[in-house]
């Protein structure tokens, strides 16, 4: 399993960590809602730092990334969740920056970065499916009954009439799409910045 080396806990590397941990909270401004699922979930590109700082400096950097990010959001924005919704975003997201980063660094080319971002993806939602069921939404029905969540998905979704298909016409397909998009960002511009946190 990958760990922080030392080289990747010196100041430089954590300074980058920081920087880009302030431009994913930035990116998290700026949502859009999807045609199939509760306006709850909101697709955004916030994990594509953490993606770029996986690949540049190993898995644990994109994970910090991912954790900096969701504190700095609750302290700016609060949450409207009790934290939940920052949890899921922080567990998720680093699911993805983790398994990816995990592929691609230890044997670097566009290969191996395509195919660690597909299994990230498809872990990602793997997991993501595992914790809404189990932990995310029933602590989401504290606040809004499940219920009301799921008759507010089927208002966008016509196959969404229960829990089991909440996750399976929502979720998944929410996860799998934002994935697919912040991969493909990656992919075109990671590249092109990489040299800047190499330095």
């Amino acid at each position: 399993m990958y760990t922080l080396s030392k080289e990747t806990w010196n100041t430089r590397n954590m300074v980058k960590v920081s920087v880009l941990g302030v431009i994913s909270m930035v990116l998290m401004f700026f949502d859009l809602s999807v045609w199939f699922a509760p306006s709850f979930l909101k697709l955004d590109i916030s994990d594509l730092p953490a993606l770029i700082g996986s690949f540049a400096m190993g898995p644990m950097a994109g994970v910090l990334v991912q954790l900096l990010k969701n504190l700095l959001n609750l302290l700016i924005e609060g949450s409207m969740t009790g934290g939940v919704g920052e949890l899921s975003n922080f567990l998720v997201g680093s699911t993805l920056v983790y398994i990816s980063g995990l592929v691609y660094y230890k044997n670097k080319s566009f290969k191996r970065a395509v195919l660690g971002l597909g299994i990230g993806v498809l872990v990602m939602t793997f997991f993501a499916s595992l914790s809404n069921y189990f932990v995310v939404f029933p602590l989401y029905s504290k606040l809004m009954p499940l219920d009301q969540i799921i008759e507010a998905a089927s208002l966008v979704n016509r196959f969404v009439v229960d829990y089991k298909t909440l996750i399976l016409y929502a979720v998944v397909p929410f996860n799998l799409l934002k994935g697919t998009v912040v991969s493909i960002i990656t992919l075109l511009v990671y590249k092109r910045v990489s040299p800047i946190l190499h330095k």
